[in-house]
């Protein structure tokens, strides 16, 4: 596996001695993937979890949200009556 290719997709800059010891590290998550790929799943149901989870929900009851003026005087830039924040996201 191209592990630069892997680090570029992820916007990572690696030099080359985390380059040689990420190369060993993912042949060998590779190999344990090709391991559990052999194994026979034939009646076996998908899950995401190993045992069942019972996720608690709350009734969607709408309330007041704050005033659109509580949140601004708390934003440290502003503009249009928006929360202005720095871009986070470089240009490709």
């Amino acid at each position: 596996m191209d592990v630069r290719r892997i680090a570029t997709l992820a916007r990572l800059e690696l030099s080359d001695a985390e380059v040689e010891a990420f190369s060993g590290q993912l042949d060998a998550i590779l190999g344990h993937i090709e391991q559990l790929s052999s194994l026979d799943v034939t009646g076996i149901e998908p899950t995401a979890y190993p045992m069942p989870i019972a996720a608690p929900m709350r009734d969607d009851t709408p309330w007041q949200s704050l005033p659109q003026q509580a949140v601004l005087q708390n934003a440290p830039d502003q503009a249009q009556q928006q929360v202005r924040v720095p871009k986070v996201v470089a240009d490709a």
